[in-house]
Parts: C-alpha cells; sequence; structure tokens
C-alpha cells in the first residue's frame, strides 16, 4: 500500500465532507482502539477543529488502558479531547426501566454505544461538526457495530480499510505502540475481545473479502455468512411501506 497516497486521499475526502456540510469541526470518539485512532488522526490531518470524546460507560477498562491509550494518542497527534462520563446517564436509564422490564446483559450492554452516539450528536449540534464513523470493513462486513449506536455517522474516512491496513498506516504514521499491539475489543466488559465474541479472527474475515469464501475452511465461511446475513439488517435501509407496492 502506498500509505502517503493512501492518506493524501482520505485526507481530501474528510476536507470535502466537512467543506460540503458547511461544518466548523469534526467530533469522534475516542475508545483507545485503532480504529478511532486512525480515524482521529486522519480527521485531525484534514481539518485542525477536530475534538476526539473519551465516553467511559461504566466498565473499568473504560476508566484505565483504554482512557490512557486515548489520552496518549490525543496528546501525540494534538487532538484536541473532552472527557464524557457516561456511566451516570446509563445507570439512570436502566433504573427507569426496571419497574417494566428485566434486561439481559447484551440490551444493557448495547446501550453505551447509543448513549455515545447521542453524547457525539449533541456535541455536533452545539458545535457545528460533523460526526466521524470509526468502524472498518471487516465489522461492516459481520455487523459487528450496534444498529443506532457506533454505527452512527456523518461520514466514514476507514469505513473500507481492512484490518491488516488499518495496521499498516498506524505503524506508518507512528501511532503508540500499545493501541496497535493490544487486543481489538468494544470494552463492554473486561476480558472481552471482539474475535472472542465473533468466533473468527479478522485476518480470517479479511481473507474472505480479499479472495472468497474458497480462501477459508467450511466452519469459518459458513459462520462469515450467518453472521452477514443475520446483520444485514444494520446495512440497509429501514423498510418503508410503500402504497405503489400494494397498488394502490
Amino acid at each position: 500500500m502506498d500509505c502517503v497516497k493512501e492518506i493524501e486521499n482520505r485526507v481530501a475526502f474528510i476536507k470535502e465532507i466537512v467543506e460540503n456540510a458547511h461544518a466548523k469541526g469534526i467530533v469522534l470518539g475516542l475508545s483507545g482502539g485503532k480504529d478511532s485512532a486512525l480515524a482521529g488522526i486522519l480527521c485531525k490531518m484534514a481539518c485542525e477543529n477536530t475534538l476526539g470524546l473519551i465516553m467511559p460507560c461504566g466498565t473499568e477498562v473504560n476508566y484505565s488502558q483504554d482512557m490512557t491509550d486515548a489520552l496518549a494518542l490525543a496528546e501525540k497527534f494534538s487532538i484536541k479531547t473532552k472527557v464524557v462520563d457516561l456511566a451516570p446517564a446509563k445507570n439512570e436509564l436502566v433504573k427507569a426501566m426496571e419497574g417494566s422490564f428485566v434486561l439481559d446483559e447484551e440490551a444493557t450492554s448495547n446501550m453505551n454505544p447509543r448513549l455515545r452516539m447521542t453524547a457525539l450528536y449533541a456535541v455536533a449540534r452545539q458545535e457545528g461538526m460533523v460526526v466521524a464513523g470509526t468502524g472498518n470493513a471487516c465489522e461492516r462486513y459481520v455487523g459487528y457495530f450496534t444498529k443506532w449506536g457506533d454505527g452512527a455517522c456523518d461520514f466514514n474516512p476507514i469505513g473500507d480499510m481492512m484490518v491488516s491496513e488499518i495496521y499498516e498506516l498506524l505503524e506508518y504514521l507512528g501511532c503508540p505502540e500499545n493501541i496497535i499491539k493490544k487486543a481489538p475489543s468494544a470494552g463492554l466488559k473486561i476480558g472481552q475481545t471482539d474475535e472472542y465474541e465473533l468466533g473468527v479472527t479478522y485476518k480470517q474475515i479479511q481473507y474472505y473479502l480479499q479472495y472468497g469464501p474458497s480462501a477459508l475452511d467450511k466452519g469459518a465461511t459458513k459462520l462469515i455468512d450467518s453472521l452477514h446475513e443475520r446483520n444485514l439488517h444494520k446495512l440497509e435501509p429501514v423498510p418503508i411501506y410503500s402504497r405503489e407496492d400494494k397498488g394502490e
């Protein structure tokens, strides 16, 4: 990959987005992970007024290693940051629903990215900014994101990128090693990793996308196909009733 050209093209894309939106800047979530790191660096290169929100939401790792890594990235690349602790908001939301519903772990965990989306768009509206997405192509294909949560954005500068390409650009840009070496995780609970939850590795998903299903064993291919089909609704427009389809 031509890293210089790749960066130039993505920075130009971001500049065009900001200009066309008549926005005053960009806001994005900085999680301390690789994807948000690259998105943040590119946004900062394209737009001086880039703000990274660090949004812990009750999980211990959010307040320790994740925050440390996000702040280290921001310091190295001069990205302005604000810390917004969303744990009190989540606790109140869960409490408000307790009288009517018993929520399982997945339901409450998915509140985290949706609360972060709410915070990002509140800041975007207040400051006249656009929201940058931080998901990669492998996550997108298997639907490994929360609908109306971390999947919600105004644009995504890295959404077409394979995981290996993200590593390559981060290495080229001099991203802190802690971020590059850490296992990909949504940070929803201690010890959680993306690949454990998915049941396949990002390398396998990348091979599938680059070389087709025959590049993997049948078990991995079947799982990736299943994940894609199950989560396809996240990638498609909301179905809207059409009177024309009914001949009305």
